[in-house]
């Protein structure tokens, strides 16, 4: 039997407040297992997998990282990733271009239906693409099929053709993230707003049973399961019952909960724990996102670093390779690339190489920008105004634990040449009311977005405009050069050439000094001995608990 509706009433202890009360809690409720378990015996039938994780989102599908990972488990998309990052066949089984790349064809399975009981075809797939496009379903999505959507028709039950205003060859790769779960038609149409927004209805693994707000969410298995990927490691409905998310911000206590059996796996395990998780017998798996890297990019329309000479000055300022280092342990990599991440096709090891630490160069580039005095506080000067830039973060959010000491020593390294750096913790609900979204708000934006390709270039360099804003540009930088070439590479059918032209559009960055890298952004996950075939999805690196099983 189908099962699409929430419940209300909570049915599980959740996790504690401090990391005390969780290491006192030692009898986990459902799968989980004291600290020290080896994970042997023979599979279970069923069971409840408990999964800590950072951040608990507005609705489970939508636009943000964080809301990837949940629908994943829900919603079933056209196309998955392979490890090499090739798309293969999910609720498409297969694919193809024409000739001049504007129109794509997708050959859909048969028989698959929604958990509200109504049939996945070609009409509702098409739905979806408009709704996400025009009626503003998901703003990554839009952000990705814009300018190249046109329009998307269904010939039959299972054949989708979409029709694209420019050619862009590498869309089976980029509907295979998480923005992209295909909704039932009927629930968009006939459910509210908030209900699609707690469980939306997909034809994925999983079903969202309840939600208490600020504590959990139970996903139930989805008994009627038919269209699992290509990729996936077995055949047929998931293997456990239910997986109870757990929101446990803290990551000291998040890691005390995996130790003592509460958690049967933890999301995003800090620098610090790392090697003595592994060492405790606990399963790692570490995903380095592809995308932008978490990076510094400077304000170009107002403030200090409208001067090329103050941009570059502040990057040959950091040892931005040794503060990763100290700050990460080993696990967090270094990545000087401001543009994408090593992890991204088409990564330009130039650019990454760009602004080695040069103090002396530094101090060379302030003194004939003018900054040439300092105050009794050892801060640069110019006509008496103290050079002062901002740096607001999204602390907790876009910038974990490990990030927010990492920005520490930006600052410090900083102010040795004569920056006076303020860094701003911005809580989440003012980055989602547009705090420090404006240019006289900050001088320096730090940020990521994940992608499967270089093509995420088009979405953070496009063009800031008047009369075109891109809210992403973290640099409020205008380029029609740089423009054209991004294009130039999206709609680019040889590999090796596409990857090229991303090459030079990232070169072009590093050598205005527009933005420069920090570190690549991680999944990391932490698992019990006693849970199974958890792996990362090769697009966002988020959790796959379809395959999963406990043991005992």
């Amino acid at each position: 039997m189908s099962r699409s509706q929430p419940r209300s009433a909570s049915r599980r202890p959740l996790v504690a407040a401090t990391a005390l009360t969780m290491v006192a809690a030692l009898s986990a409720c459902a799968g989980g297992a004291a600290a020290g378990a080896d994970g042997g015996g023979a599979p279970l039938d069923g069971g409840t997998v408990v999964y800590g994780h950072q951040q608990e989102p507005e609705c489970v599908f939508g636009g943000w990282i964080e809301q990837a990972y949940l629908s994943y488990q829900v919603l079933d998309s056209l196309t998955s990733l392979d490890e090499d990052g090739t798309a293969v066949p999910w609720l498409a089984e297969s694919w193809e271009a024409s000739d001049d790349g504007l129109t794509w064809t997708f050959h859909l399975k048969e028989g698959v239906r929604f958990t509200d009981g109504t049939a996945l075809t070609a009409g509702v797939v098409a739905y979806n693409f408009d709704w996400w496009v025009a009626d503003g379903g998901n703003s990554t999505a839009r952000a990705w099929l814009t300018p190249y959507y046109e329009s998307a028709e269904a010939v039959d039950d299972t054949t989708l053709v979409l029709h694209l205003t420019a050619p862009y060859p590498r869309l089976a790769e980029t509907v295979a993230q998480g923005y992209f779960g295909i909704q039932s038609q009927q629930a968009l149409e006939t459910r509210s707003e908030a209900e699609n927004c707690e469980a939306p209805i997909g034809s994925g693994a999983f079903v969202v049973e309840e939600w208490n707000r600020g504590q959990n969410i139970v996903l139930a298995r989805n008994d009627d399961y038919t269209s699992w990927p290509a990729n996936a490691r077995h055949e047929g409905p998931a293997k456990v019952e239910e997986v109870d998310w757990r929101f446990v911000p803290d990551a000291t206590t998040r890691t005390a909960s995996l130790r003592s059996g509460e958690t049967d796996a933890i999301y995003d395990v800090p620098a610090v724990e790392w090697d003595s998780v592994g060492e405790a017998g606990f399963e790692r798996l570490r995903f380095v996102t592809p995308g932008r890297p978490q990076q510094l990019s400077f304000n170009t329309r107002q403030g200090p670093f409208t001067d090329e000479a103050v941009r570059k000055a502040f990057a040959y300022s950091l040892d931005r390779q040794q503060i990763v280092e100290t700050i990460g342990r080993g696990l967090i990599p270094y990545e000087g690339n401001g543009a994408v991440s090593r992890s991204t096709p088409g990564y330009s090891q130039a650019a990454a190489d760009a602004y080695s630490y040069d103090p002396a160069e530094a101090d060379r580039l302030l003194d004939e920008a003018g900054w040439t005095e300092r105050d009794a506080d050892g801060f640069r000067t110019k006509d008496g105004e103290r050079l002062h830039v901002v740096l607001p973060y999204g602390a907790g959010s876009i910038i974990n634990a490990d990030g927010a000491a990492i920005l520490q020593g930006v600052k410090e390294q900083a102010k040795a040449v004569g920056f006076d750096v303020e860094l701003v913790p911005v809580p989440r609900s003012e980055l989602l009311a547009g705090a420090y979204t404006k240019p006289d708000e900050r001088d320096l934006q730090v940020g990521y977005w994940t992608s499967v390709t270089a093509g995420i270039l088009w979405i953070t360099w496009r063009s800031d405009t008047p009369e075109a804003p891109n809210g992403s540009n973290g640099a409020f930088y205008a380029d029609a050069d740089l423009d054209a070439l991004i294009l130039e590479a999206n709609s680019e059918p040889d590999v090796e050439r596409q990857q090229e032209l991303y090459r030079q559009a990232q070169e072009h960055i590093a050598d205005r000094a527009l933005s420069i890298g920090l570190y690549d952004r991680l999944s990391t996950l932490a698992v019990a001995p006693h849970l199974k075939e958890v792996w990362q999805e090769h697009a966002q690196g988020g959790p796959v608990f379809h395959d999963a099983y406990l043991v005992g």
